[in-house]
């Protein structure tokens, strides 16, 4: 894999820009805590849906490799978000019988 470079840095400040100004610091806080159920978590929740729409638009950049999938695992814990609002996606695939929904974020998630 090819080392991060500024452009992908920049990239990475501008979604954090982005993320930040939908919400994401507060979503993120929000599915972290310790009375948020994963598995009862919807979809629809903003704080879950922030979190899967960053999620899904990072790991969208890391597939076709518009941005350095290392640099974003070492700024953000994709796997740690991914556990705690996943049980959502999948309900959210299941309820549209879409199955490539959230499909990046998982597998940015999964290491694939």
């Amino acid at each position: 894999m090819a080392a991060p470079t500024r452009e992908d840095a920049q990239l990475m400040l501008q979604i954090l820009q982005w993320a930040g100004s939908i919400g994401m610091k507060e979503a993120g806080a929000r599915i972290m805590a310790d009375d948020f159920d994963p598995e009862a978590a919807e979809p629809r929740d903003d704080a879950v849906s922030t979190v899967l729409t960053v999620g899904e638009v990072i790991g969208a950049f890391v597939k076709h490799d518009l941005l350095n999938r290392e640099l974003v695992e070492d700024v953000i814990w994709v796997s740690g978000s991914w556990a705690r609002v996943g049980p959502a996606a999948l309900k959210a695939r299941e309820k549209a019988g879409e199955p490539r929904i959230y499909e990046n974020f998982e597998a940015l998630a999964k290491g694939s």
